[in-house]
């Protein structure tokens, strides 16, 4: 039985916030990555405060285990424990549904209890252990398609969630390898990705990273972030995914394709306006 064909767009519920078929633009927002409870906290508010004014339904991001860093000394975050600790606070005392990366089996009962959406990196993408277990917990996912995958291919990954009995899927789009240290977005991903009967979410500061490019990190191009951003909701997206930071250069994650906290509102402002012209790409 192929579980793919004859799916219907049905929004995926991440706590209040419904993802998909007809509902309004969500956003996926925050830090690259954990770095400390204060610091987490306040960002959590300050996208909040952003996101309320203009109207988005904000899921709020943050990494607690940079698994895959071009460096081993790279700052990898608080660890599972920690990290899922001051999720946990930002989800009760903020009031804000969380998500954050699964990287391994053994990750995935805590986390499942800690947030409201399970993300899966895009370089596990094809881990089916990791991919049944989570989908096993019941809660919502996430899945990042690979940067090396076509996507035509995401429909097995979609067969292998659908298949473990969890139909709460969301494929995320975040740009396919394009020779060394380079990305490319083929916006006609976005549409195919949508077939497999999910809410399809764009990537719009991973997309523009260059992975490897600064030797032992990854450089980024953040200035590309709002054109695709732009052209992503004009070809129909369900969510963004952003990364956004006070100071994106001094982030110990990811700072050069993050974007700065003052750049978000012009953007969702930019989004809106795309949005309300084309709607929403079904």
């Amino acid at each position: 039985m192929n579980l793919v064909e004859g799916r219907r767009g049905q929004p995926v519920p991440v706590g209040p916030v419904k993802v998909g078929a007809g509902n309004p633009l969500a956003l996926i927002a925050g830090p690259c990555v954990i770095e400390g409870e204060d610091f987490t906290l306040q960002i959590a508010e300050r996208i909040q405060a952003i996101c309320r004014r203009a109207g988005v339904p904000l899921i709020f991001k943050a990494s607690y285990d940079k698994a895959n860093r071009s460096s081993g000394r790279s700052f990898r975050g608080p660890g599972p424990e920690e990290g899922l600790r001051i999720l946990t606070k930002v989800r009760g005392a903020i009031g804000l549904p969380v998500t954050t990366d699964v990287h391994g089996v053994s990750e995935v009962a805590a986390a499942a209890d800690a947030v409201d959406l399970l993300q899966i990196p895009a370089f596990l993408c094809r881990q089916t252990d990791l991919l049944v277990a989570a989908a096993k917990t019941g809660r919502p996912m996430n899945v990042k398609k690979g940067q090396f995958l076509a996507p035509q291919d995401v429909k097995n990954i979609v067969e292998k969630v659908v298949g473990a009995g969890n139909p709460h899927l969301m494929l995320t789009e975040r740009g396919s390898t394009f020779g060394y240290h380079n990305l490319v977005v083929d916006m006609r991903a976005l549409p195919i990705l949508r077939s497999f009967g999910c809410p399809v979410v764009f990537d719009a500061t991973h997309s523009v990273q260059l992975p490897g490019g600064a030797g032992t990190a990854s450089s980024g191009q953040r200035e590309f972030v709002a054109p695709l951003a732009r052209a992503a909701v004009a070809v129909g997206v369900d969510a963004l995914f952003l990364e956004v930071h006070p100071d994106p250069d001094r982030a110990p994650s990811d700072g050069p394709n993050m974007i700065p906290l003052e750049a978000l509102p012009p953007l969702l402002e930019a989004l809106r306006r795309v949005r309300e012209a084309v709607g929403d790409g079904t």
